[in-house]
Protein backbone atom coordinates (compact mmCIF):
# COMPACT_ATOMS: atom_id res chain seq x y z
CA UNK A 1 0.00 0.00 0.00
CA UNK A 2 3.03 2.54 0.85
CA UNK A 3 3.88 1.61 -2.71
CA UNK A 4 1.58 2.29 -4.73
CA UNK A 5 1.11 5.55 -2.49
CA UNK A 6 4.44 6.59 -3.50
CA UNK A 7 3.81 5.94 -7.45
CA UNK A 8 0.81 8.55 -6.81
CA UNK A 9 2.01 10.84 -5.48
CA UNK A 10 4.09 12.52 -8.63
CA UNK A 11 1.14 12.00 -10.61
CA UNK A 12 -0.73 14.09 -7.97
CA UNK A 13 1.75 16.72 -7.92
CA UNK A 14 1.43 17.06 -12.05
CA UNK A 15 -1.60 17.53 -11.59
CA UNK A 16 -1.48 20.29 -9.28
CA UNK A 17 0.76 22.25 -12.12
CA UNK A 18 -1.06 21.29 -15.23
CA UNK A 19 -2.61 24.71 -16.58
CA UNK A 20 -6.45 25.23 -16.03
CA UNK A 21 -7.17 25.20 -19.28
CA UNK A 22 -5.85 21.88 -19.69
CA UNK A 23 -8.15 20.48 -17.17
CA UNK A 24 -10.83 22.45 -18.33
CA UNK A 25 -10.21 21.20 -21.79
CA UNK A 26 -10.28 17.40 -21.12
CA UNK A 27 -13.44 18.07 -18.38
CA UNK A 28 -15.18 20.06 -21.10
CA UNK A 29 -14.38 17.07 -24.32
CA UNK A 30 -15.86 14.24 -21.58
CA UNK A 31 -18.72 15.54 -21.42
CA UNK A 32 -19.47 17.36 -24.66
CA UNK A 33 -18.13 13.90 -26.24
CA UNK A 34 -21.61 11.79 -24.89
CA UNK A 35 -23.69 14.41 -25.78
CA UNK A 36 -25.92 14.52 -29.26
CA UNK A 37 -26.35 16.52 -32.10
CA UNK A 38 -28.35 19.88 -31.05
CA UNK A 39 -28.13 21.48 -35.14
CA UNK A 40 -25.77 21.83 -37.82
CA UNK A 41 -23.74 24.74 -38.39
CA UNK A 42 -22.03 26.38 -41.70
CA UNK A 43 -18.94 28.46 -41.33
CA UNK A 44 -19.83 31.81 -42.50
CA UNK A 45 -16.19 33.50 -41.44
CA UNK A 46 -13.88 33.40 -44.49
CA UNK A 47 -11.52 31.28 -42.03
CA UNK A 48 -11.94 30.41 -38.92
CA UNK A 49 -10.80 27.99 -35.73
CA UNK A 50 -11.56 25.13 -33.54
CA UNK A 51 -10.18 25.10 -30.77
CA UNK A 52 -9.63 23.25 -27.25
CA UNK A 53 -11.43 25.54 -25.29
CA UNK A 54 -12.98 28.94 -25.19
CA UNK A 55 -10.21 29.74 -22.74
CA UNK A 56 -7.65 32.57 -23.91
CA UNK A 57 -4.78 29.95 -24.35
CA UNK A 58 -6.70 27.75 -25.90
CA UNK A 59 -4.95 25.73 -28.76
CA UNK A 60 -6.10 25.46 -32.12
CA UNK A 61 -7.31 21.95 -33.65
CA UNK A 62 -8.58 22.86 -37.20
CA UNK A 63 -9.14 25.89 -39.47
CA UNK A 64 -12.37 25.84 -41.23
CA UNK A 65 -13.57 27.86 -44.15
CA UNK A 66 -16.33 29.47 -45.33
CA UNK A 67 -19.18 27.27 -46.62
CA UNK A 68 -18.15 24.43 -44.63
CA UNK A 69 -20.27 22.52 -42.36
CA UNK A 70 -20.14 21.21 -38.89
CA UNK A 71 -21.97 19.65 -36.19
CA UNK A 72 -23.26 21.21 -32.71
CA UNK A 73 -23.28 19.52 -29.96
CA UNK A 74 -23.05 21.90 -27.22
CA UNK A 75 -23.21 25.61 -26.28
CA UNK A 76 -22.49 28.01 -23.68
CA UNK A 77 -21.57 31.95 -22.65
CA UNK A 78 -18.37 32.67 -21.55
CA UNK A 79 -17.56 36.30 -20.71
CA UNK A 80 -20.67 37.62 -22.70
CA UNK A 81 -19.53 35.77 -25.95
CA UNK A 82 -21.52 32.53 -27.13
CA UNK A 83 -19.47 29.62 -27.96
CA UNK A 84 -20.12 26.35 -29.76
CA UNK A 85 -19.35 22.84 -29.28
CA UNK A 86 -18.56 21.52 -32.79
CA UNK A 87 -17.50 18.44 -34.67
CA UNK A 88 -15.97 18.85 -37.98
CA UNK A 89 -16.50 16.48 -41.17
CA UNK A 90 -12.88 15.79 -41.46
CA UNK A 91 -11.22 12.61 -41.09
CA UNK A 92 -10.50 12.92 -37.32
CA UNK A 93 -13.70 14.25 -36.73
CA UNK A 94 -12.58 17.10 -35.00
CA UNK A 95 -14.01 17.85 -31.64
CA UNK A 96 -13.74 21.40 -29.91
CA UNK A 97 -14.78 25.11 -29.47
CA UNK A 98 -16.06 27.95 -32.15
CA UNK A 99 -17.08 31.59 -31.68
CA UNK A 100 -20.45 31.87 -32.41
CA UNK A 101 -20.06 35.13 -34.51
CA UNK A 102 -18.06 32.51 -37.02
CA UNK A 103 -21.08 30.35 -37.87
CA UNK A 104 -24.76 29.99 -38.52
CA UNK A 105 -26.93 27.48 -37.46
CA UNK A 106 -29.38 25.70 -39.59
CA UNK A 107 -31.82 27.45 -37.54
CA UNK A 108 -31.23 30.52 -38.32
CA UNK A 109 -29.84 29.84 -41.64
CA UNK A 110 -33.59 28.82 -42.64
CA UNK A 111 -34.98 32.02 -41.49
CA UNK A 112 -32.96 34.35 -43.37
CA UNK A 113 -33.83 31.81 -46.36
CA UNK A 114 -37.93 32.94 -45.69
CA UNK A 115 -36.43 36.39 -45.85
CA UNK A 116 -35.06 35.53 -49.52
CA UNK A 117 -38.60 33.95 -50.28
CA UNK A 118 -40.42 36.87 -49.96
CA UNK A 119 -38.18 38.51 -53.08
CA UNK A 120 -37.90 35.44 -55.18
CA UNK A 121 -38.98 36.28 -58.49
CA UNK A 122 -38.01 40.03 -58.25
CA UNK A 123 -34.74 42.26 -60.09
CA UNK A 124 -32.27 43.43 -58.15
CA UNK A 125 -32.86 47.53 -57.53
CA UNK A 126 -29.41 48.63 -56.26
CA UNK A 127 -25.90 47.54 -55.57
CA UNK A 128 -24.42 48.16 -51.95
CA UNK A 129 -21.37 47.89 -49.68
CA UNK A 130 -21.14 48.16 -45.86
CA UNK A 131 -18.37 50.91 -44.81
CA UNK A 132 -18.40 49.21 -41.24
CA UNK A 133 -19.03 45.62 -39.86
CA UNK A 134 -22.57 45.60 -39.63
CA UNK A 135 -25.32 43.27 -38.24
CA UNK A 136 -27.62 41.39 -41.09
CA UNK A 137 -31.03 40.90 -39.54
CA UNK A 138 -34.58 39.41 -39.60
CA UNK A 139 -36.59 42.47 -39.78
CA UNK A 140 -36.25 46.32 -40.24
CA UNK A 141 -36.02 47.13 -36.20
CA UNK A 142 -33.19 47.39 -33.88
CA UNK A 143 -35.14 43.90 -31.65
CA UNK A 144 -31.94 42.58 -29.90
CA UNK A 145 -32.90 38.85 -30.76
CA UNK A 146 -33.08 39.40 -34.95
CA UNK A 147 -29.17 39.30 -35.39
CA UNK A 148 -28.67 36.51 -37.52
CA UNK A 149 -25.31 37.45 -37.83
CA UNK A 150 -22.13 40.43 -38.40
CA UNK A 151 -21.06 40.84 -42.20
CA UNK A 152 -17.80 42.38 -42.73
CA UNK A 153 -16.84 45.34 -43.60
CA UNK A 154 -16.35 45.54 -47.45
CA UNK A 155 -19.25 43.13 -47.64
CA UNK A 156 -20.98 43.61 -51.31
CA UNK A 157 -24.96 42.90 -52.06
CA UNK A 158 -27.64 43.30 -54.19
CA UNK A 159 -30.58 45.82 -52.93
CA UNK A 160 -34.28 44.23 -53.07
CA UNK A 161 -36.16 46.36 -51.03
CA UNK A 162 -35.86 49.24 -48.54
CA UNK A 163 -37.98 51.01 -46.03
CA UNK A 164 -37.93 54.49 -44.33
CA UNK A 165 -38.20 53.80 -40.58
CA UNK A 166 -38.95 57.20 -37.94
CA UNK A 167 -35.83 58.26 -37.34
CA UNK A 168 -34.05 56.66 -33.77
CA UNK A 169 -31.58 57.90 -31.22
CA UNK A 170 -29.25 54.98 -31.85
CA UNK A 171 -25.67 54.22 -32.80
CA UNK A 172 -24.45 54.98 -36.50
CA UNK A 173 -22.77 51.59 -36.48
CA UNK A 174 -25.28 48.44 -35.85
CA UNK A 175 -22.41 45.99 -34.72
CA UNK A 176 -24.04 44.83 -30.95
CA UNK A 177 -24.13 41.32 -30.23
CA UNK A 178 -27.61 39.04 -30.47
CA UNK A 179 -29.66 39.65 -27.38
CA UNK A 180 -27.80 43.02 -26.67
CA UNK A 181 -28.81 46.91 -27.97
CA UNK A 182 -26.19 49.72 -28.38
CA UNK A 183 -26.74 53.14 -27.04
CA UNK A 184 -26.00 55.89 -29.37
CA UNK A 185 -23.14 58.56 -27.83
CA UNK A 186 -24.28 61.11 -30.21
CA UNK A 187 -26.50 64.16 -28.97
CA UNK A 188 -29.54 66.06 -30.79
CA UNK A 189 -28.23 67.69 -33.93
CA UNK A 190 -29.19 71.71 -32.86
CA UNK A 191 -28.74 72.51 -36.49
CA UNK A 192 -31.51 70.57 -37.38
CA UNK A 193 -33.71 71.55 -34.63
CA UNK A 194 -33.08 75.12 -35.84
CA UNK A 195 -33.99 74.31 -39.18
CA UNK A 196 -37.75 73.15 -38.12
CA UNK A 197 -38.28 76.01 -35.92
CA UNK A 198 -38.28 78.17 -39.10
CA UNK A 199 -40.29 75.69 -40.78
CA UNK A 200 -37.90 74.77 -43.24
CA UNK A 201 -39.39 71.69 -45.21
CA UNK A 202 -38.47 68.15 -43.63
CA UNK A 203 -35.87 66.36 -44.47
CA UNK A 204 -35.92 62.84 -45.43
CA UNK A 205 -32.58 62.06 -43.78
CA UNK A 206 -33.02 64.04 -41.35
CA UNK A 207 -36.15 62.55 -40.18
CA UNK A 208 -36.48 58.92 -41.04
CA UNK A 209 -33.34 56.64 -41.34
CA UNK A 210 -33.49 53.86 -44.17
CA UNK A 211 -32.99 49.79 -44.00
CA UNK A 212 -31.87 47.65 -46.47
CA UNK A 213 -33.43 44.14 -48.02
CA UNK A 214 -30.33 42.99 -48.94
CA UNK A 215 -29.59 39.61 -51.14
CA UNK A 216 -26.27 38.16 -50.65
CA UNK A 217 -24.03 36.30 -52.80
CA UNK A 218 -22.66 32.48 -51.77
CA UNK A 219 -19.36 34.04 -51.82
CA UNK A 220 -19.72 36.29 -49.37
CA UNK A 221 -22.62 34.46 -47.04
CA UNK A 222 -24.06 30.95 -46.64
CA UNK A 223 -27.74 33.21 -45.90
CA UNK A 224 -28.83 34.73 -48.59
CA UNK A 225 -31.18 37.49 -47.52
CA UNK A 226 -31.76 39.98 -44.69
CA UNK A 227 -32.19 43.69 -43.11
CA UNK A 228 -29.33 46.00 -43.03
CA UNK A 229 -29.31 49.38 -40.74
CA UNK A 230 -28.50 51.92 -43.92
CA UNK A 231 -26.36 54.08 -41.81
CA UNK A 232 -23.06 52.31 -42.94
CA UNK A 233 -24.55 50.87 -46.34
CA UNK A 234 -22.81 53.05 -49.59
CA UNK A 235 -24.85 52.67 -52.42
CA UNK A 236 -22.69 51.20 -55.61
CA UNK A 237 -24.00 53.55 -58.01
CA UNK A 238 -21.91 52.37 -61.62
CA UNK A 239 -18.76 54.94 -62.40
CA UNK A 240 -20.13 55.36 -65.76
CA UNK A 241 -23.70 57.09 -64.68
CA UNK A 242 -22.65 58.70 -61.11
CA UNK A 243 -21.67 61.78 -62.30
CA UNK A 244 -25.28 62.27 -63.89
CA UNK A 245 -26.12 62.41 -60.13
CA UNK A 246 -27.01 66.20 -58.63
CA UNK A 247 -26.63 67.06 -55.30
CA UNK A 248 -30.24 67.52 -54.38
CA UNK A 249 -31.16 64.50 -56.29
CA UNK A 250 -29.27 61.03 -55.65
CA UNK A 251 -29.88 57.92 -57.35
CA UNK A 252 -31.57 55.09 -55.45
CA UNK A 253 -32.53 52.28 -58.33
CA UNK A 254 -30.45 51.61 -61.62
CA UNK A 255 -31.16 49.03 -64.54
CA UNK A 256 -29.36 48.46 -67.60
CA UNK A 257 -31.34 48.50 -70.79
CA UNK A 258 -29.28 46.18 -72.43
CA UNK A 259 -28.48 43.66 -70.11
CA UNK A 260 -30.16 39.94 -70.45
CA UNK A 261 -29.01 38.48 -67.57
CA UNK A 262 -30.79 40.33 -64.40
CA UNK A 263 -27.97 39.89 -62.36
CA UNK A 264 -26.11 42.25 -63.85
CA UNK A 265 -28.74 44.73 -64.51
CA UNK A 266 -27.43 46.98 -61.16
CA UNK A 267 -23.41 46.06 -62.07
CA UNK A 268 -21.09 48.23 -60.60
CA UNK A 269 -18.44 46.49 -62.40
CA UNK A 270 -15.78 49.57 -63.38
CA UNK A 271 -14.70 47.30 -66.34
CA UNK A 272 -18.10 46.76 -67.81
CA UNK A 273 -18.77 48.36 -71.37
CA UNK A 274 -20.92 51.35 -71.04
CA UNK A 275 -24.44 50.76 -72.17
CA UNK A 276 -28.14 52.19 -71.74
CA UNK A 277 -29.91 52.48 -68.27
CA UNK A 278 -33.36 53.44 -66.72
CA UNK A 279 -32.44 55.67 -63.10
CA UNK A 280 -35.08 55.96 -60.66
CA UNK A 281 -34.09 59.53 -58.39
CA UNK A 282 -35.06 60.90 -54.76
CA UNK A 283 -34.91 64.36 -53.67
CA UNK A 284 -34.40 64.88 -49.60
CA UNK A 285 -37.15 66.12 -48.95
CA UNK A 286 -40.29 64.37 -47.09
CA UNK A 287 -43.26 63.67 -49.33
CA UNK A 288 -45.04 61.29 -47.39
CA UNK A 289 -48.95 60.85 -47.99
CA UNK A 290 -50.82 59.29 -45.19
CA UNK A 291 -47.74 57.85 -43.72
CA UNK A 292 -45.78 56.26 -46.59
CA UNK A 293 -42.72 58.00 -48.35
CA UNK A 294 -42.34 57.06 -52.26
CA UNK A 295 -39.44 55.36 -53.37
CA UNK A 296 -38.21 57.92 -55.59
CA UNK A 297 -39.82 60.69 -57.46
CA UNK A 298 -37.71 60.96 -60.83
CA UNK A 299 -37.27 59.07 -63.58
CA UNK A 300 -34.37 59.40 -66.46
CA UNK A 301 -33.23 57.07 -69.30
CA UNK A 302 -29.86 57.33 -70.37
CA UNK A 303 -28.04 55.73 -73.48
CA UNK A 304 -24.68 55.44 -75.08
CA UNK A 305 -23.48 56.52 -78.16
CA UNK A 306 -20.88 53.88 -79.15
CA UNK A 307 -19.55 56.49 -81.76
CA UNK A 308 -19.91 59.56 -79.77
CA UNK A 309 -18.66 57.79 -76.78
CA UNK A 310 -20.80 59.64 -74.77
CA UNK A 311 -24.17 59.66 -73.14
CA UNK A 312 -27.62 61.23 -74.17
CA UNK A 313 -30.69 61.70 -71.87
CA UNK A 314 -33.28 59.56 -73.61
CA UNK A 315 -36.15 60.54 -71.37
CA UNK A 316 -36.67 62.70 -68.29
CA UNK A 317 -39.45 63.68 -65.52
CA UNK A 318 -40.10 67.20 -65.70
CA UNK A 319 -41.04 67.72 -62.62
CA UNK A 320 -41.58 64.89 -59.65
CA UNK A 321 -43.73 61.63 -59.55
CA UNK A 322 -44.74 59.58 -56.59
CA UNK A 323 -43.53 56.00 -57.47
CA UNK A 324 -43.00 52.73 -55.67
CA UNK A 325 -40.35 49.97 -56.19
CA UNK A 326 -40.08 47.32 -57.41
CA UNK A 327 -38.70 48.60 -61.23
CA UNK A 328 -39.00 45.61 -63.79
CA UNK A 329 -37.30 45.16 -67.33
CA UNK A 330 -38.97 42.88 -69.77
CA UNK A 331 -38.29 42.13 -72.77
CA UNK A 332 -35.11 41.53 -75.53
CA UNK A 333 -32.18 43.39 -77.47
CA UNK A 334 -33.59 46.96 -78.03
CA UNK A 335 -36.97 46.30 -77.66
CA UNK A 336 -37.74 46.33 -73.80
CA UNK A 337 -40.26 47.76 -71.29
CA UNK A 338 -39.78 48.80 -67.88
CA UNK A 339 -42.45 48.95 -65.22
CA UNK A 340 -43.27 50.76 -62.56
CA UNK A 341 -45.87 51.84 -59.83
CA UNK A 342 -46.76 55.87 -60.10
CA UNK A 343 -49.89 57.57 -58.04
CA UNK A 344 -52.80 58.88 -60.20
CA UNK A 345 -54.04 62.23 -59.23
CA UNK A 346 -56.68 60.65 -57.61
CA UNK A 347 -54.16 58.88 -55.34
CA UNK A 348 -54.55 55.19 -56.53
CA UNK A 349 -51.12 53.65 -57.83
CA UNK A 350 -51.08 52.84 -61.09
CA UNK A 351 -48.62 50.23 -62.99
CA UNK A 352 -47.30 52.37 -65.73
CA UNK A 353 -45.03 50.64 -68.66
CA UNK A 354 -42.69 52.32 -70.78
CA UNK A 355 -41.62 51.25 -74.42
CA UNK A 356 -37.96 51.16 -75.55
CA UNK A 357 -36.94 51.11 -78.92
CA UNK A 358 -34.01 51.96 -81.15
CA UNK A 359 -34.95 54.42 -84.29
CA UNK A 360 -32.10 54.02 -86.74
CA UNK A 361 -29.25 55.01 -84.12
CA UNK A 362 -30.39 56.25 -81.26
CA UNK A 363 -32.79 54.84 -78.37
CA UNK A 364 -36.19 55.82 -77.73
CA UNK A 365 -38.67 55.93 -74.94
CA UNK A 366 -42.81 56.03 -75.31
CA UNK A 367 -44.26 56.87 -72.27
CA UNK A 368 -47.44 55.83 -71.17
CA UNK A 369 -50.22 58.42 -72.65
CA UNK A 370 -51.28 60.35 -69.91
CA UNK A 371 -48.12 60.23 -68.12
CA UNK A 372 -47.07 62.15 -72.25
CA UNK A 373 -49.59 64.35 -71.47
CA UNK A 374 -48.34 65.77 -68.04
CA UNK A 375 -44.97 65.63 -69.16
CA UNK A 376 -46.12 68.23 -72.24
CA UNK A 377 -48.03 70.24 -69.68
CA UNK A 378 -45.30 70.91 -67.51
CA UNK A 379 -42.92 71.90 -70.03
CA UNK A 380 -45.18 74.78 -71.64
Amino acid sequence: MKYRIILLLPVLVLLTFLPACSLLDSTVSGVSNVMGITDTATVIAKTAQIRTSYAVVAADLLEVKRGERLDVLDTMEHEKVIWYYVRAHDEENTSGWIEAQNVITNEVLEKSKSVAGSFANLPPQAAGKLRAASNLRLSADMNPENVLFRLASGSTFEIMDWNFVPKQDVADIDDAKRGETKQSKRSKNEDVEAAKEKDEPDKLDEKYDIWYLVRLDPSVSPAPAGWLFGRQVELQVPSEIVFFQHNNRKFVTWQRLDSEIASKAVTSDRNATPGNWVILSRTNTVKAIDGVEPDFDGILVLAFDKYDQSFYTVWRTNGDVWGLLPLRIDGSGDAKTFTIQLRNPNGQMDEKRFNVFRDKSRIKVTPPEDIAQYQAAKSR
